[in-house]
């Protein structure tokens, strides 16, 4: 049988993110960078397993081009530093796991070479020495967080070696010792800047000539930040929005400006996107705004957190 390709997206920073942040969102920001990394996936490679923080993919007795193999590689570090990038600029959550996520980092392993198939509970999945060394291949030597690792073998198979440049790789040896035996590699740390990121449109932030028609000021016995996430986080809104038949939303999703909700009454759906304005320092803010309301273009409607003490 013809080797076939290990392949490892795995996004560096994990254990510490979850640790010191909390966890709720930083699941959920997780979730969102692993489905990133599912949408980049421009070689339909076959997913194994999502390990935790990382993807393991494999291609069954096919390897990639050196040219395609590469271009793989920078389309994923593309898309997970452009969403890095969205997650930053249109953040609204003060949280630990929103305000650090931008400091995470990937590295994608390469490997090659015969594999076997486990089947369990319907699922089938590769086993074996091959296996084994791709994955003790993220337990490496290299001093970043941020680089890809091509391994020997892999490096054979499609004619790479470390002469070979470009704009964003620059490979170097590498060689690590597992249980007495020598795994040989060459690598490149990625530089993100030199990638060129997705553009996006610019952030919902508003801003008006007149007054709110409709005030109500209330003071609640709440950290401002928990009261946030109370308002922001749509899994909570049944509990204290009334007369609404079902919200609908992304469960993976962390709040942020662009994302929408759905709101459905009496079998109308509403549409709302969520905004943002201008307020007082040290407050925070929640807006969304629908144009599917009754007899009204638009309908803007802002929570203003300001804490008391």
């Amino acid at each position: 049988m013809p080797s076939s390709l290990l392949f490892i997206p795995d996004i560096s920073g994990y254990t510490r993110f979850v640790q010191s942040t909390e966890i709720e969102h930083s699941q959920h920001v997780i979730a969102e960078l692993l489905e990133v990394l599912l949408e980049a996936n421009t070689e339909d490679l076959q997913l194994a397993e999502v390990e935790g923080d990382a993807l393991f993919f494999y291609s069954q007795g096919a390897i990639p081009s050196q040219e395609r193999l590469l271009a793989q590689m920078e389309t994923m570090f593309t898309a997970f530093y452009s969403h890095l990038k969205l997650l930053e600029k249109n953040r609204i959550c003060p949280c630990n796991a929103c305000a650090t996520a931008p400091d995470l980092k990937l590295k994608i392993i390469a490997h090659s070479g015969d594999i076997q198939f486990l089947e369990v509970g319907g699922t089938r999945k590769p086993f074996g020495k091959q296996v084994i060394e791709a994955h003790r291949l993220l337990k490496n030597s290299v001093e970043s967080d941020n680089y890809v690792i091509i391994s020997e073998a892999l490096a054979s198979n499609i004619g790479i070696t470390v002469n070979y440049s470009s704009k964003i790789y620059f490979f170097k040896h590498g060689r690590d010792l597992y249980d007495e035996n020598q795994l040989d590699y060459i690598y490149s740390i990625i530089d993100s800047d030199k990638l060129t990121l997705n553009t996006f449109g610019k952030h919902n932030e508003v801003a008006f000539k007149r007054k709110a028609d409709y005030k109500l000021v209330k003071d609640f016995p709440i950290k401002a930040e928990a009261l946030l996430e109370y308002i922001t986080n749509y899994s909570y809104r049944s509990n204290w929005v009334k007369g609404v038949d079902d919200f609908r939303f992304n469960k993976n999703e962390v709040t942020r400006l662009g994302t929408e909700h759905l709101c459905v009454i009496n079998n109308k759906h509403l549409n709302f996107v969520t905004v943002t304005k201008k307020v007082e320092k040290g407050s925070f803010v929640y807006g969304e705004m629908t144009t599917e309301a009754p007899l009204i273009d638009r309908l803007y409607q802002f929570y203003i957190i300001k804490p008391i003490n």
